[in-house]
């Protein structure tokens, strides 16, 4: 028999019962109303993944392949697809081919045009974006066209993307010929010979830059730390970018809303200067103020948050560029780096990172620099002249030094001796060891003096690698050969030897820094790499 206490409280039992018989479907409902309604409604605001990007595989993963053996995945943090194994412009396989049609699917390739296609503005809370009637209707087969009233939006951002995966799909295209020389036409330089992975999808890609890559550079922060760099010395890579950046209108956009990246316009040379304390035993200064800038500028503008910084970059030629990132994770994981300090044992990822040629100019110009002798009135085998910077130039010297009169090893010019800038030119092979760090000068003077690289180090990607087949122009000789240096540049051919002259001639174009740049110089293949990093993503809303 029921008591009275239990009969009291029945009703307010199946009164709830009733409640959650009725909320429960409700809430069915709504859940799989949001997700047709699609990015639009605010539910899939509210729980849409913290990463706003995905990348789409036109990078390869360098020697790092185990970076492009991922499976799909979407744990609600990350998500990565289809990443490349083989270079970008080497191969295109059929995986790597599906993968990307399928990443791109989603975006129309054809951008709607303003005045042709029915394009009406909207204005809402979210900002302007693009009504295009004439766009088929998701819901439609047979590309029937949306009933009246119904109506396709592109924000802004989704235009862009839309010319992003048009031009994945080009430089795709192009690939596909292995032909040595790009069928392009071009009235200043058409991209030939082995020194490129592929030439036609280089030149591609480079013609796709020039007409659609629009640069951002943040206004905030004050000189000389920030909108400021140096342009006479070992660093001068660091300060020339950010100068041309600053001054002159190639490739920069004043309207953050058609930009494609996002310059974080910093110089850590500069922070070096004017912020580290002498003797002191962290950098916690420089760190603490690029977080205090990443955290301005996110505050002040969506594009940080959009995409946690992958569509943005910042540029360094310090030692300490890539740990003075570390003060902001997002940017130490996400952004691009553009860093002459590229060494893989210290983070630099070459999917997404860019390595910075070093180049010491010691007037601010390389007037003299460029050129030298023929070949056959080159009449030193191998030469370097350097301080004991690092282990491996203390094992270079140590092996070398006054050891061998055809391989000249010291750490000065002795004064019986011609010019540094002498020595070089004279020089068949340039030996260009790492210092305290991966990155050496060294590599651009032998090509500027038209001397065939050996490049000496462990763990260094060198400059443009996604573009320029290293192994074609210059020789990389692993440090435990240090021993063997001289018997393995005399195994070389004179006629092997001949060829990688005339490529070193032929790339050194692509290393050159103009006062006003010019197409293909250091400044342009410099932008060309960010460029390449940002067809590897697709930055959602």
């Amino acid at each position: 028999m029921l008591s009275l206490k239990k009969l009291q409280i029945l009703p307010s039992l199946l009164s709830s019962n009733l409640a959650l018989l009725v909320f429960i479907p409700l809430v069915i409902v709504s859940v799989l109303a949001c997700a047709l309604i699609g990015p639009q409604s605010s539910f899939f605001v509210s729980f849409s993944s913290s990463w706003k990007w995905k990348s789409v595989g036109i990078l390869n993963s360098y020697s790092l392949r185990s970076l492009g053996s991922y499976e799909e995945q979407d744990d609600g943090h990350l998500q990565i697809v289809g990443l490349a194994e083989a270079s970008s412009f080497t191969s295109f396989n059929n995986s790597f081919h599906q993968n990307l049609v399928a990443e791109d699917s989603n975006i129309p390739h054809q951008p709607p045009q303003e005045g042709g296609g029915g394009i009406e503005k909207d204005e809402t809370n979210e900002g302007e974006r693009e009504i295009d009637k004439d766009i088929p209707n998701e819901g439609e087969e047979h590309g029937n066209y949306a009933t009246k009233g119904v109506l396709k939006m592109y924000s802004r951002l989704e235009r862009l993307e839309a010319i992003l995966a048009k031009t994945r799909s080009s430089i795709r295209e192009a690939a596909r010929n292995r032909s040595m020389i790009s069928n392009h036409h071009d009235p200043d330089y058409v991209p030939q010979g082995p020194m490129y992975h592929n030439a036609n999808a280089f030149h591609r890609s480079y013609l796709e830059m020039e007409k659609n890559f629009k640069v951002y550079v943040y206004e905030e922060g004050e000189p000389p730390i920030f909108h400021n760099g140096p342009c006479r010395s070992i660093y001068s890579t660091e300060g020339r970018f950010i100068h041309e950046m600053e001054k002159r209108n190639l490739y920069r956009t004043k309207d953050p809303d058609e930009a494609l990246v996002y310059f974080l316009p910093f110089s850590v040379v500069v922070m070096v200067q004017y912020l580290y304390v002498p003797g002191a035993h962290d950098m916690h200064a420089i760190g603490r103020t690029i977080a205090d800038y990443i955290k301005v500028i996110s505050e002040r503008h969506s594009f940080w948050n959009r995409s946690l910084g992958a569509d943005h970059f910042m540029l360094s030629c310090h030692d300490w560029g890539p740990h003075s990132t570390s003060y902001v994770p997002n940017l130490f994981n996400n952004s691009v780096r553009v860093l002459c300090n590229a060494n893989t044992s210290e983070g630099f990822n070459p999917l997404k990172d860019v390595s910075l040629p070093e180049i010491n100019l010691k007037t601010g110009d390389i007037k003299g620099l460029i050129g030298g002798p023929s070949p056959s009135r080159r009449s030193i085998l191998a030469f370097f002249a350097g301080g004991l910077h690092g282990n491996i130039r203390h094992h270079l010297l140590e092996q070398w030094k006054d050891k061998d009169e055809n391989v000249l090893v010291y750490d000065k010019v002795p004064k019986d001796k011609k010019s540094y800038e002498y020595m070089l030119k004279n020089s068949r092979f340039c030996l260009c060891p790492s210092g305290y760090e991966v990155a050496s000068p060294r590599i651009v003077e032998a090509i500027y003096a038209e001397c065939v690289p050996v490049l000496i180090s462990d763990s260094y990607v060198p400059p443009f690698n996604d573009v320029l087949n290293w192994n074609a122009f210059s020789v990389t000789v692993a440090v435990k050969d240090i021993p063997n240096i001289k018997k393995i540049l005399m195994s070389i051919s004179q006629s092997q030897y001949l060829r990688m002259h005339r490529r070193v001639k032929q790339v050194q174009r692509h290393f050159v820094i103009n006062g006003s740049p010019k197409r293909f110089d250091l400044f342009n293949m410099i932008v060309h790499s960010i460029w390449l990093r940002r067809l590897n993503i697709r930055v959602q809303e």
